[in-house]
């Protein structure tokens, strides 16, 4: 075994002593439910555009980006366009690693990797903002609702271009449009990738948390993850995630295909 590989074994036996902490998550849970109420997950960019995320998620998907390798993510929900970006800037640093090792030249102009960001308003700002960054040669953004069969069709037909995809879905938050978006965009998900549906967190506040919303306990992301897991059997909760992270939009809400 391999320090590294020992200090792995050492982390996966301190995760799990974590998620079995009833008291750690109760209090994680306090502390979620008043952060919440402050918008705390507003307050982070990614290289100059909101993220809307919270730092740990943020960290979490920069560790599935590393281990799955997509080639293509796609994106359900774009709003400042700071998702996007990260998502592109993970991807050139893949990139560059694998330029770095075969001693290849690199051409930013001709990105390998690339991330589809789908949403069903897409304000001129934003899109502005988005196609003037660094980051905009590996964006193709589509303006429509993600459920829509002519938006699937599109994603579906830029998915058979790519051979590992990774999947997240972070739009409008209700059971049925959530598990449409399962429907549509789950099977696109390579063995061994990930399907991260956010927000799952909604089922978890106090039910008064989205007054203006339609979505709300009983009728949000993380129902329609029991929904669609439950005919699903090739995608499970990666528990794992949850236990690591404790303060997650999304919780129950990382789903591994297997293989």
């Amino acid at each position: 075994m391999t320090p590294y590989q020992k200090f792995k074994q050492e982390c996966d036996q301190e995760i799990e002593a974590i998620g079995q902490d009833a008291d750690l998550i109760s209090a994680t849970r306090a502390w979620i439910n008043r952060a919440n109420e402050k918008k705390y997950s507003y307050h982070f960019e990614w290289l100059g555009r909101p993220i809307i995320q919270y730092p740990q998620d943020i960290v979490a998907m920069q560790e599935l980006i590393w281990k799955v390798r997509p080639d293509l993510i796609i994106e359900t929900g774009i709003a400042h366009g700071g998702s996007l970006i990260f998502s592109a800037s993970i991807l050139a640093q893949l990139e560059l690693c694998d330029a770095i090792e075969k001693g290849a030249v690199l051409d930013p102009a001709k990105p390998s990797r690339m991330v589809v960001g789908v949403d069903i308003d897409i304000r001129e700002h934003n899109r502005a903002a988005i196609e003037a960054h660094p980051m905009a040669s590996r964006i193709k953004m589509l303006q429509g609702s993600s459920i829509d069969p002519g938006i699937v069709s599109q994603v579906r037909e830029i998915a058979s271009q790519y051979s590992r995809v990774l999947v997240c879905l972070d739009s409008n938050h209700t059971h049925d449009h959530v598990l449409g978006e399962l429907d549509a965009y789950a099977p696109l998900v390579s063995p061994g990738s990930y399907c991260v549906v956010f927000d799952t967190i909604i089922e978890d506040l106090p039910e008064d948390s989205f007054p203006d919303r339609p979505w709300a306990r009983g009728n949000n992301p993380k129902t329609a993850v029991h929904a669609y897991l439950q005919s699903n059997p090739d995608f499970s909760i990666d528990r794992s995630m949850d236990s690591k992270l404790l303060i997650s939009v999304a919780p129950e809400g990382y789903l591994r295909r297997a293989g």
